[in-house]
């Protein structure tokens, strides 16, 4: 579909869905980013709901500014897929036992490694620049020094909420049947640290007073403040893609384990809240997209359903009026408390029929039906991103 502009905006505001089907929370924070004075324009992908600041499945592009609250506090969450040389038929017929070993390979939820990964015992790991990444964090924010233990022990790790692993199996098209792996996480708490450090500075400053929403508070180009948080914003960024690399890496080697012989495509990654800077109609501009993936001409990129439905790997079509992107997953459709008073267990054992994966109460507010339709979601950005493949989950490891 085509966007439709959101009316009675300063920046033109894009939508790539019916605008009216926007919750009503949702659309009031659309509409006073796009009244800040430092918006060039907010492109809105069709898994937008509402979220702390800006709302999740917005891409904003600022000239000299940048938000904390439109990247969120999860700098660098995204996603990691690969394909491998297996079909489903290779797959061990305990999916049970993988699932297992895969949760005692990587540890979930709150959980993290006794002790740090080392990337050199790590096979198919990237061993370039581990060292420069770790002696930058003496140059973050001076508050998170005592954290450098566990952001090195949560290095490799998922955490919970809508982080996951999974096995995949692809559908239709000459490749049906040949098995992925994918995962979803960010940057921990240590990227949780920093943002929300930044966000408490950003609220401070006196340019933002009087803003329609003091959790949109702005860092101005050529100030110390917006220099700190760049800074910090970039480590943490790197930080989310070498955490996704480590675990991709172990997740690699629990599948030799179990399968024996297996080859490995070069690895898909994109963060899905994020800061670029790019240019448009020769403006250059900050990019935030929160709960958004850039889906450039030719970019790959991954879209995920939930825990019941399914994922897509795309290609972007490099769309400028979306700013390059796409959306990043389905979107919730209901906020977990609901999806808690809404759904049983029993419901999601049946919503999840045929994954091996937790089908207990602590997993309930993840259940496929708190989240939209993803075929709908994928129908409405045609013209954004052409699908590449899709692919079925049969191993989902939540935190």
């Amino acid at each position: 579909m085509a966007f439709t502009p959101l009316h009675g905006t300063r920046a033109p505001v894009r939508v790539w869905t019916d605008p009216y089907a926007i919750e009503p929370q949702a659309a009031r924070q659309l509409r006073n980013i796009g009244a800040l004075p430092w918006v060039e324009g907010v492109a809105v992908m069709p898994d937008v709901h509402f979220g702390k600041g800006a709302t999740v499945g917005s891409v904003i592009a600022m000239r000299q500014a940048v938000s904390p609250a439109a990247v969120g506090v999860d700098i660098g969450c995204g996603m990691s897929a690969v394909r491998t040389s297996l079909t489903v038929a290779d797959l061990p017929d305990d999916l049970a036992g993988l699932r297992s070993a895969i949760e005692a390979a990587i540890p979930v939820g709150f959980a993290k490694h006794d002790d740090p990964v080392d990337p050199r015992r790590v096979r198919g790991l990237e061993q370039r620049g581990w060292a420069d990444f770790w002696a930058r964090f003496a140059t973050l924010d001076e508050r998170v020094a005592p954290l450098e233990g566990r952001a090195r022990q949560q290095l490799g790790t998922l955490g919970g909420g809508n982080h996951f692993i999974e096995v995949c199996i692809e559908s239709g098209g000459p490749d049906a049947g040949r098995v992925w792996l994918m995962l979803h996480s960010g940057s921990r708490n240590i990227g949780k640290e920093l943002a929300e450090r930044h966000m408490g500075v950003a609220r401070r400053l006196p340019h933002n007073a009087g803003l329609p929403d003091r959790d949109l508070a702005v860092f101005l180009a050529g100030t110390p403040e917006m220099a700190a948080y760049r800074r910090d914003l970039w480590w943490a960024q790197e930080y989310a893609r070498r955490n996704r690399a480590v675990m991709l890496a172990l997740l690699c080697g629990v599948v030799r384990d179990a399968v024996g012989h297996v080859g490995f495509d070069e690895p898909i990654s994109c963060h899905h809240n994020y800061v670029a800077e790019e240019t448009y109609d020769g403006v250059d501009v900050l990019v935030t997209r929160k709960g958004a993936i850039r889906a450039g001409a030719g970019d790959l990129g991954i879209i995920p359903g939930s825990m019941g439905t399914g994922s897509y790997i795309v290609r972007g079509r490099g769309n400028p009026d979306a700013y390059c992107s796409a959306s990043h997953g389905a979107g919730r459709r209901m906020s977990r408390g609901q999806a808690k008073r809404t759904y049983s267990t029993a419901d999601l054992a049946a919503q999840t029929a045929g994954v091996e994966c937790r089908k207990d109460a602590g997993v309930v507010d993840e259940i496929p039906a708190a989240y939209k339709d993803i075929t709908q979601v994928m129908a409405q950005q045609e013209d954004l991103v052409e699908v590449v493949a899709h692919l079925r989950q049969v191993v989902c490891v939540k935190g």
